[in-house]
Order: C-alpha cells, then structure tokens, then sequence
C-alpha cells in the first residue's frame, strides 16, 4: 500500500504529526506503532505510571549497558512500547528548558531553532489556564494544569526553605522567570493525563486520509538506486509487510529506536554497519552517537509530619485518595508525585541554573526487581533530589545485531567528564544546604539516605555514582546540525545525504534542554509538521490521491 507519508512511531511526537499532517484532508498518512492501544485506564489516571512502570506490555524496559562511572551498574531506562510512547508512561511534568538551551541549538548551525523561533510553537501546542500571552498558548490540544494550590501542605516548607535562603521564586518555570524554587505544572485535563495521544491522535482517529497499524515493528526503511526513502519494512504479528511512501518516510521513534532503525538500514558508520554484514546505503558516522540523559539521585527523609506515605501506604488511605478522585477527579491521584522543585545555580560561577531540583511529598525506593512495585517507605517521609541540567558527558546507542528483534545498546557513558562529576557534588551540597533551612529543620525528623556518615565531597560523589538513576530523557542519538561528520540532520530534520527521509523526535535535539524532555519533544513536532508542510506545498503530489483512495 502507498501513502503520502509514513510515520514510524506513535510517541509524543509521531501523534502530533499524524494530526497534523492529516487535518487538511490533502495527505494520506500512515501511522505506525510497535505497541497497542492506550485503553487501559492506567493511561488516564496521572499515578498510574506506577502501574506502568514495570510492565512489559506497555514498555520496552530497556537497559542501559553496564556504566563504568557508576560502579558497572547498568540503569534502567523505560521506553512507551504504545500509542503515545514514552509520553503515555511519563510523569507528566511540563518544563520546556531555559532561553539559552535552544539558542545554543541554533548557535550549533541551526537556523530557525533559537528560543524566539522555537516559543510559537511552544504556543500552538498548549491551552494555558492564564490564557494567551507572550509566553502560553490559550488554545492549543496539550492541556497544561498548574498544581500551585494543591500540593501536599509540606512542600509549603520546602518553598519557604527556599526562601529562607534567599533563593528567588519562580512562579511559572515556563514564564518570564525560569530560575527559582516553585510548583510544577503537568500535561493534565480535568485530573487525567493529557497526552498527545489524547489530545492530538485519538480526535483525528476518524479521518479517512488517516491509517494506523499497531503492533506493527518497523524492521527498516526501504531506500531506491537514487537514496531516496521509498517506505518501510513491518513485522507485524509475525507476518512482514511493506508499506510505501509517495513523499516521505518519518522516523519518530525515539531517541533509541530511531538510531536503531537506521543502522538496521543501512545508515550510519560504515564500520559498524560492516561488522554486522549490514549492506551501506549511504555512510553516516554520526547515527547513535551524541546520546544524552539527565542523571538524578534522591535524598531520603523522616518527617515528623503526615506526608503522602501515610495516604499511599495505607489501604484505607488508598480508598479515600481512590473515592476524592472517582468524586472529583482532584487530590494526588490526579496530579504527579513530583510537585515542586526548581532550577538553581550550584555555585557562583554558573551564567545559568545548572541543577534541577524535585521535592516530593512521597518517598519510595525505585524497586531493583521487575516483578517489585513501587512502595512509600513504612514513615512519614519525603525525598529531596537534583539532576544537572545540561550534563556533558555523551554516548551512543548501536545495533546489538542485524536483528531488529534485537534491543539496540544503550551506552550513555555517564558521569565521564569532570563537569559532570563536578556538578553531581554541586547538586549534593545544595541540597543538603536546603535542608538546614529553618522550614524544613522544622518537619525533618532525620535524613534516612545518604545519612549523616556520608559529610564530604568524596562520600556524596560515591553515594551519586552507587545511586543515582536515568530520569529518562535520552536524546540526542541522531543530532540537529549543519555537518554531515557530526550532524544526522539538517535544519529542516532532513538526514543528510538522503531524500524523502526526515526525523522528528527527541533524538535530534543537539543538547539536552533543561528540565523535563517531553514538551520539548513536542515543539519539535508541531514545527516538524509544519516545515514538511511547506515542503510539500511546493511539490507536485505524486500517488496522493489513489493513496487516499486505498486509505478511504
């Protein structure tokens, strides 16, 4: 069967761009996902990543390869195996990153990417209780929901703490004022999840211009003599299919998968693709590498008091947290577990905040086990944790094998420049410096991890490199930039050296951004959809119509 284009993954960003390139009725669009439905109504429920977290239905459960910064432990890394991806697991904060993240992105060679470029579509996507402004959108499909004014009453004392301190106040990291200790906002509508599944897919399911096929794995795309992309091919419960592109194959699948496909392919380094007898289609050394993350370790503590463990923990407590949000669609369960934080600068020197920070009301271990689930700690507690924003360390992701049934290696190479190391004993003494303000002396009881015995530099660095954990914002596998050495796209997301062949995902982001990954990911959809758009207004359509035909 022949489309116009080919979409290849239903995540955060393949969903905005099955919409969107579908909504004029002009394209015939294939949308296609390795995983199945979001029906479940864990999808709905914004705790219900916790059901999600550990389940192999709905996730890849990746793992990253044994890191040698990290006492040789190998991090999970969990990846949406459904429709909307990685963004139907998540925790739904939304954090778009400083000004100066994607000026660097078109510092890197990328025209049109600076933050002045990049806010519009930022804009588009949203609908912003404050209405339209300068920086939010008021009638966008993504629902943002700010949890100022329902947050559990002890991250009060963790904003006073704050204050105490001196540090300044942000009222809306997404606003004027990204610096500074403040509640966080979530992609939430009416107390459920508002993902771009939801907001974005699901709306478009009934046009006839627009197919999508799930459980369907793309094995690798299909390219013609002259280089240009011409479809895919699927497995699909167990039988393989092709599917073909009149216009264009987009890949967005993710910051590991779409590396993956390519080499699969046969695009990406010469000598890797040799050693796994993988014909070269067109060389392309930098497939997989520039790989990105956000490495974060928690503090845990007793409080002296209640705190969401003694709700969660609870069945009783379950019950009622259960009945106030069948009621009402209001209280935790209709909002993150991550509910203030901040960005800060780790010392003096910093031109800009340079650590995230997370107060959550509940403290729970991440289970070692994938047949464990995540359980508050038996007190009153609450965690502490910081991530560095921009981390320099880079790695890569490769094909494990020519089998595509293969996971791809994920090797990030934490924590391997002294930036990095510098920054993770930064983010240790800021918040122990945090803790020793008067508010939070007042309802701490004891710091539980690391404990008292860890006091130094030497000791907070060891408990980071034996602790800490992915936040799971991988990007940067297939980066933005002008040089083909480098670089795996231009400034439109077109792969270089190839036709018919883009990339929308996280994966083309040339530095991570600050903060949560999700809505940036999103931008880059919304102005992806729009820049093949305008590429094809300039085009002749070719099999358009008979596409639409054989779609309708």
């Amino acid at each position: 069967m022949k489309y116009d284009y080919i979409i290849v993954g239903a995540g955060s960003a393949g969903c905005i761009l099955a919409s969107r390139l579908s909504e004029s009725g002009e394209h015939s669009v294939l949308l296609l996902e390795a995983g199945g439905k979001d029906s479940s109504p864990w999808f709905k429920i914004p705790v219900g990543f916790a059901k999600l977290y550990y389940n192999p239905t709905f996730n890849w459960m990746y793992y990253s390869q044994p890191q040698a910064q990290l006492a040789g432990r190998q991090l999970y890394a969990p990846r949406g195996k459904v429709q909307g991806g990685s963004g139907s697991i998540n925790a739904m904060i939304y954090v778009r990153g400083q000004a100066h993240d994607f000026d660097d992105w078109a510092a890197n060679g990328n025209d049109g990417w600076s933050f002045k470029d990049v806010l519009p579509y930022f804009r588009k996507l949203e609908s912003h209780p404050l209405g339209d402004s300068e920086y939010h959108g008021a009638s966008g499909p993504i629902r943002i929901s700010p949890m100022k004014g329902q947050t559990h009453p002890i991250c009060d004392a963790f904003l006073k703490g704050c204050e105490e301190l001196g540090y300044p106040r942000s009222e809306d990291f997404n606003g004027e004022n990204f610096e500074g200790a403040g509640i966080y906002d979530v992609n939430t509508r009416d107390g459920q999840r508002c993902s771009s599944s939801f907001a974005y897919l699901h709306p478009a399911l009934g046009r006839p211009n627009l197919s999508v096929e799930r459980h369907a794995q793309v094995e690798r795309v299909l390219f013609d003599a002259d280089k240009r992309a011409v479809g895919v091919s699927v497995t699909q419960h167990g039988v393989r299919r092709e599917f073909h592109a009149a216009r264009e194959v987009i890949l967005a699948a993710g910051a590991v998968d779409t590396p993956k496909i390519l080499q699969l392919s046969g695009v990406g380094d010469r000598a890797l693709l040799e050693e796994h007898a993988i014909s070269t289609v067109h060389h392309l050394p930098a497939v997989g590498k520039n790989l990105q993350d956000h490495l974060c370790v928690s503090y845990y503590y007793k409080a002296d008091i209640p705190t969401l463990n003694d709700e969660f923990g609870s069945l009783l407590g379950q019950v009622k947290l259960g009945l106030e949000y069948l009621l009402t669609r209001k209280g935790p369960l209709s909002m993150s577990v991550n509910q203030s934080g901040g960005f800060f600068r780790g010392d003096d020197s910093q031109e800009h905040p340079n650590l995230q920070l997370y107060f959550n009301p509940l403290s729970y271990q991440i289970p070692k086990s994938s047949k464990a689930s995540l359980k508050p700690e038996p007190y009153s507690g609450f965690l502490l944790c910081f991530n560095p924003c921009r981390p320099t360390s880079r790695g890569e992701v490769r094909i494990a094998s020519k089998n595509p049934a293969d996971a791809a290696l994920i090797d990030p190479n934490y924590l391997s420049t002294q930036k990095d190391i510098d920054e993770a004993i930064q983010g240790s003494r800021l918040i122990r410096k945090i803790m020793n303000a008067p508010a939070l002396k007042a309802v701490t009881v004891e710091e539980v991890l690391p404990g008292p015995s860890v006091n130094d530099d030497e000791g907070m660095l060891q408990y980071f490199r034996e602790n800490c954990g992915s936040i799971y914002h991988l990007c940067g596998s297939c980066a933005m930039g002008a040089d083909p050495q480098d670089s795996v796209v231009d400034s439109r997301l077109r792969v270089h050296g190839l036709e018919g062949l883009r990339i929308v995902d996280a994966s083309i982001f040339p530095n991570v951004t600050s903060g949560n990954t999700n809505a940036a990911v999103m931008m880059v959809a919304e102005k992806g959809a729009e820049m093949i758009l305008q590429d094809a207004a300039g085009q002749q359509p070719s099999a358009a119509a008979d596409s639409r035909k054989a779609v309708a």
